[in-house]
């Protein structure tokens, strides 16, 4: 979500035009592209399918919505690319709703097993029980402290607990992926590949045979992946997280790859585009270090020097957790102090020794 300028190394986009929801591209053999559509201004998600040893293994599902179950039942009835063996199990990157969504009603469907690390589920566990409920004043507090107004704040409480209303009802048990695990999936070896800061236990999956890594959203092509600060653990420090993550995949993943991304298009040039990541995130660090030399401000204050886009209402909390992910950083580091006023609402100013 960071602004940032185009990459001096252009990407590789080998791939040609996406599937229409419903329909199936093959990458290489065995290997199947799926796109389903979002009703929100990210408007997709790209979704894999691998032949396994009977059927198909699944990475991702798509939110649960009427035209993704019109997709996988497209995808998977008689005479359909899935149709024959239909998925086998289901493996999932994370807990995001686009990305979780419909596991349950596949795992449902097809009698087939769901495939997360221990974070990512349990997560989702928790977020989806706040369905119904009321916001937690120390949610509302963790945004009233950011410098939000009292109509940004009622709409929050009006909101909270909607992330369950975009996931079908989620498997009671499930199967661990642990970082550095190596998954046999029909003819070839996956090694899952763990990262952090955009979620909590990210999974990649990369095969050496086939050159291929399947990124879920930690390495995107054109945009940068939401790296946060949420209200239920205010201190963390996701950004460190995200760009050691980062880092971790260009020790573990050559460059040749073919990088299967959860948005837009496949690509090749992996390694010129963690560099780009890296370099704009800390290109961001140093334009906040700059507007604080101007003086204390909220974490609504900054949002101008991280974000090229306008924040509104629907991208205000994702706006808000970011920027306070960079804060965090920096706090962290020693560059910047915090003060709360008299309302309880922070103010960042650099550190004398910054």
């Amino acid at each position: 979500m960071v602004a940032s300028k185009p990459s001096r190394i252009p990407l590789v986009y080998p791939c040609g035009d996406p599937p229409a929801p419903g329909v199936a591209k093959e990458i290489v053999p065995g290997v199947l592209w799926l796109r389903m559509p979002l009703p929100l201004s990210l408007s997709h998600i790209n979704l894999w399918a691998v032949r396994d040893t009977q059927g198909w293994a699944i990475f991702d599902t798509g939110l649960h919505t009427q035209a993704t179950v019109q997709a996988w039942r497209t995808l998977t009835g008689t005479d359909a690319p899935l149709g024959e063996s239909g998925p086998s199990r289901i493996l999932v990157t994370h807990m995001h709703p686009d990305h979780i969504g419909m596991a349950g009603w596949l795992a449902n469907e097809h009698a087939c097993e769901l495939w997360m690390t221990h974070g990512e589920y349990m997560t989702c566990r928790v977020l989806v029980a706040d369905e119904g409920r009321e916001a937690p004043i120390e949610h509302v507090d963790f945004y009233r402290r950011a410098g939000w107004d009292a109509a940004a704040l009622e709409v929050y409480r009006n909101r909270y607990g909607g992330y369950g209303k975009m996931i079908y009802r989620l498997p009671q048990k499930f199967r661990r992926l642990r970082d550095g695990q190596t998954l046999r999936i029909g003819e070839h070896q996956w090694q899952v590949i763990v990262g952090s800061g955009h979620s909590p236990e990210h999974a990649c999956f990369y095969c050496p045979q086939l050159k291929l890594l399947i990124s879920g959203d930690q390495v995107l092509p054109r945009i940068s992946s939401n790296v946060s600060v949420l209200a239920i653990e205010p201190q963390a420090d996701p950004l460190h997280d995200w760009l050691e993550s980062l880092e971790k995949i260009r020790r573990q993943v050559p460059d040749d790859v073919l990088v299967l991304p959860a948005h837009d298009d496949p690509f090749h040039r992996l390694h010129a585009r963690l560099d780009h990541l890296d370099r704009s995130h800390r290109r961001a660090l140093d334009r906040l270090l700059v507007l604080l030399a101007e003086g204390p401000k909220r974490v609504v204050d900054v949002f101008s020097v991280l974000f090229a886009r306008k924040i509104d209402d629907e991208v205000l909390s994702l706006a808000t957790g970011e920027a306070l992910a960079n804060l965090n950083y920096l706090v962290e580091r020693g560059r910047v102090v915090v003060t709360e006023d008299a309302e309880g609402v922070a103010w960042y100013q650099l550190s004398s020794m910054t």
